[in-house]
C-alpha cells in the first residue's frame, strides 16, 4: 500500500461550479463556417448551367474542407482552456466528428470540381482528373495530402482501430499535420476566393497561422517547459491489486502545475520499450508539491510494463487535462460510482470533494478492490460512506438499476454523480441515473475513448 495520502487529508476544494464553454465555442466554430461560405457568396456573381452548379458546389465544399482542416488541427492542439472547461472526452468527440466532416467534404470537393470541369471542357472525367493533377499548380502536393487524409480517416474507423495498435494509430494520425501543410498552397493558388483578394487571403493565413501557433505552443513548447522545469522521475511502484500498480512520480514545484483531483496527464516513461508511447492516466491521489501518483491496470503491453518501472526512470508528462473535478459540482451532496481501475480519479475526488460524499465501487471480487484500504481510511476521516458492488459467489453481477440506486441512495436526484469506468458500464449507469430522475447537468463523466 502506498503512503502518498498519509497524514491529514487535503482540504476540500471550494465549491465553484464553472459553466461549460461548449456552447460558445461551438457557436464560434459554426460562425467561422458561415464566414467561409460568405467568401464564396461574395466572389460569385451568378451560377449558370450544370457545369457552373457543379463547380460552385465543389468550391463551397473545398472552402469548408479547408476550414474543417484548420478546426481539426486546432482540436488536436490540447488547449488547456478547452480540455478543462469543455472536457477532454468531448473535445476528442468533436475532433472525431470534424475528421468525418473533413473527409466527406474532401470527397465532395474532388468529385464535384472534376465533374464540373469535365462538363465545362466536354472531356471525360478521367482525362480531366489527369489534367488537373499533373498540370495545375500545387496539385501534386495537394494530391499527396489527400492520400494522407484518406489514410488517417481509414485508420480512425472503429473497426480498424480495434485491429491496430495505439502506437500505429497515433503516429498515422500525426500525419494530419503533413496533409494540411501539403494542401495549404493548393487552396491559395487555385481558390478563386483568394486570387487578388488580400483581405480573404489575410483571413486564411491568420486562421492557419493561428492554429499552427496553438499546436506549436501547447503540443511542443509548453510540454518542453513543463518537463525541463519540474524534472519528473519515478519514485516508486506499488502493487495495489492483481494486475494493478501505483506509480509515484516526484518532481520539483509540482504545485505550480495547478493539477486538480480528478484530472489526468499524458505520461511517457523514458524506459526501454516505453518511450514511444504517451498514455493518459488519472491522478489517483491529490497532487502534492513534490509528488503525484497514478494507478494503472495492465490492459496491454504498455500498461503491463508499468509494473517493471525502476525508481529514477525519467518521465515526460503533458497536462493537466480533464474536467472531472469539483468545479462540476452543483450542490453539496455527491455520489461517486467507479468500476475497476476507474476508481483512480474518483479516489482523489473522494478525499477532496466538499460536502456529503458517498462512493459506490464496482469490482469482480474483494481481491480486485484497488486502493480499498485508502478508501476506508478516507471514509473514516471525513465521515463518508463506501459501498461495494461485488460479484456473487457464482460470478453473478449485481444489478445497478434506477430502482436499486434510488433505494440505496435516498434523495438521489439531488446528488451530483461522478462516473468513471469502462464505456459500457458508464453508459448503463448513466441510463439508470436518468431513469431515476437525476438531471443530465448533475451527471459527470469523462472517457479516454475516442
Amino acid at each position: 500500500m502506498t503512503t502518498v495520502d498519509a497524514g491529514r487529508a487535503a482540504p476540500p476544494l471550494p465549491l465553484t461550479a464553472r459553466r461549460s464553454l461548449a456552447g460558445p465555442v461551438l457557436a464560434v466554430l459554426w460562425a467561422g463556417a458561415a464566414a467561409v461560405v460568405a467568401l464564396w457568396w461574395a466572389d460569385t456573381d451568378a451560377v449558370v448551367g450544370a457545369a457552373g452548379r457543379l463547380t460552385g458546389a465543389g468550391r463551397i465544399a473545398g472552402l469548408l474542407c479547408g476550414y474543417a482542416c484548420a478546426v481539426l488541427v486546432g482540436l488536436m492542439a490540447r488547449v488547456p482552456l478547452l480540455e478543462v472547461r469543455i472536457g477532454s472526452d468531448r473535445v476528442a468527440r468533436w475532433h472525431a466528428m470534424a475528421g468525418r466532416y473533413t473527409v466527406c467534404l474532401l470527397v465532395a470537393h474532388i468529385v464535384l470540381i472534376l465533374a464540373g470541369y469535365a462538363a465545362q471542357d466536354r472531356a471525360s472525367l478521367w482525362h480531366e482528373t489527369v489534367t488537373v493533377v499533373l498540370d495545375y499548380p500545387e496539385m501534386l502536393k495537394a494530391t499527396a495530402g489527400t492520400v494522407i487524409l484518406f489514410a488517417v480517416g481509414v485508420t480512425s474507423v472503429r473497426a480498424a482501430r480495434r485491429r491496430t495498435s495505439h502506437e500505429f494509430w497515433y503516429y498515422v494520425h500525426l500525419l494530419t499535420y503533413a496533409a494540411v501543410f501539403l494542401a495549404f498552397g493548393h487552396q491559395l493558388a487555385l481558390g478563386e476566393e483568394f486570387n487578388g483578394k488580400p483581405v480573404a487571403t489575410a483571413f486564411w493565413y491568420a486562421l492557419y497561422l493561428g492554429v499552427a501557433a496553438l499546436v506549436l505552443w501547447f503540443r511542443v513548447l509548453a510540454p518542453v517547459r513543463l518537463n525541463r522545469r519540474h524534472r519528473l522521475r519515478v519514485e516508486s511502484v506499488h502493487r495495489e491489486a492483481p494486475g494493478v500498480y501505483s506509480v509515484v512520480v516526484h518532481g520539483r514545484r509540482l504545485d505550480e502545475l495547478g493539477a486538480r483531483p480528478g484530472q489526468f496527464f499524458r505520461w511517457r516513461f523514458l524506459a526501454e520499450g516505453m518511450s514511444w508511447t504517451s498514455t493518459p492516466y488519472s491522478l489517483s491521489a491529490p497532487p502534492r508539491p513534490d509528488r503525484m501518483r497514478i494507478t494503472v491496470k495492465a490492459l496491454g503491453d504498455h500498461s503491463a510494463a508499468v509494473a517493471l518501472l525502476r525508481p529514477g526512470t525519467r518521465v515526460w508528462a503533458e497536462g493537466p487535462y480533464g474536467s472531472l473535478t469539483a468545479d462540476r459540482a452543483t450542490g453539496q451532496r455527491s455520489l461517486l460510482i467507479a468500476a475497476g481501475v476507474g476508481i483512480t480519479p474518483l479516489r482523489a475526488l473522494f478525499e477532496t470533494l466538499p460536502g456529503e460524499v458517498t462512493l459506490l465501487y464496482r469490482a469482480r471480487g474483494a481481491e480486485d478492490l484497488a486502493l480499498g484500504g485508502e478508501l476506508e481510511a478516507i471514509a473514516r476521516r471525513r465521515g463518508a460512506r463506501v459501498l461495494y458492488a461485488l460479484n456473487g459467489p457464482h460470478g453473478e453481477r449485481p444489478s445497478i438499476t434506477a430502482q436499486s440506486l434510488q433505494a440505496t441512495f435516498p434523495g438521489l436526484a439531488g446528488h451530483d454523480v461522478y462516473i468513471c469506468g469502462p464505456h459500457g458500464f458508464a453508459q448503463d449507469v448513466y441510463g439508470a441515473l436518468r431513469a431515476a430522475g437525476v438531471a443530465d447537468r448533475r451527471i459527470h463523466h469523462e472517457s479516454f475513448e475516442l
